[in-house]
């Protein structure tokens, strides 16, 4: 099954994990295959079974929120609830502790710092970004050790600056975080609309915070050519993909 996922790489080598494609799952059109949320309308059989599919792979079942494109971030310092918890974001540092995150468009962020004894993981659309979910993940992550030191990010498969068209109330959202970020918006053939960076401006925001290096995997989830994501912004109606990360 590794060809069915896209590694996480450039972040502590103590942190392992990968985000699945769409492929080698059991749903059928439109979340086929391999749609691992329960929230978009499929058959819950097959995301449990998918779900069940992924747990082979991992150390522990992973832990999920619920997604609400905020700034809230869940710290698992202890026993994990059974309750699903509304946040954006996990931080963790706790070995072998998997956490989980959904995408269709987004961009699925892992933080790590070298020494690997703390991991976050976040969702990250516009808002959040806008509003400072990385800033609250790192926040978080600060609390959970004594020194950061050097931390690394990484970007996973999301839509990318040629296909996500936005208009002027996000540009102007992004120039009242920082006037720089205006660097991050093309303008576009029609109108007041921009095509906006996403992974550029995730870039800049953590490059700003501290972080010694930031990659994006440089897949786009709505134009990539084999058609290995689902994407929201493309097919409306949908399967997610699971970004899962874990320390060593």
């Amino acid at each position: 099954m590794h060809n069915a996922w896209i590694r996480i790489e450039n972040v502590s080598p103590k942190v392992q994990g990968f985000c699945t494609t769409r492929h080698h799952g059991v749903g059928s059109k439109p979340f086929d295959s391999l749609n691992l949320g329960d929230h978009v309308g499929d058959d819950p059989a097959c995301v449990q079974a998918n779900r069940e599919r992924l747990a082979q792979w991992l150390p522990a079942p992973p832990v999920w929120v619920e997604q609400v494109h905020g700034t809230n971030v869940l710290v698992l310092s202890g026993p994990v609830r059974d309750r699903l918890i509304q946040a954006d974001a996990i931080v963790t540092n706790r070995s072998a502790q998997v956490l989980g995150i959904l995408t269709a468009d987004c961009m699925p962020v892992v933080l790590a710092n070298d020494e690997g004894t703390v991991l976050g993981l976040a969702h990250a659309g516009w808002r959040g970004l806008a509003n400072g979910v990385l800033q609250q993940t790192l926040i978080a992550m600060h609390d959970q050790v004594r020194e950061l030191g050097t931390w690394r990010a990484w970007i996973g498969p999301c839509i990318s600056a040629r296909a996500f068209q936005v208009g002027d109330e996000v540009r102007r959202a992004f120039m009242a975080v920082d006037p720089a970020l205006a660097a991050c918006f093309t303008p576009d053939v029609a109108p007041h609309k921009w095509l906006c960076d996403l992974p550029s401006i995730a870039k800049s925001i953590l490059l700003a915070a501290g972080a010694r290096s930031v990659a994006w995997c440089g897949h786009c989830t709505v134009s990539d050519p084999a058609n290995r994501f689902f994407s929201y912004r493309r097919d409306g109606q949908t399967g997610r993909m699971a970004t899962v990360a874990w320390l060593d």
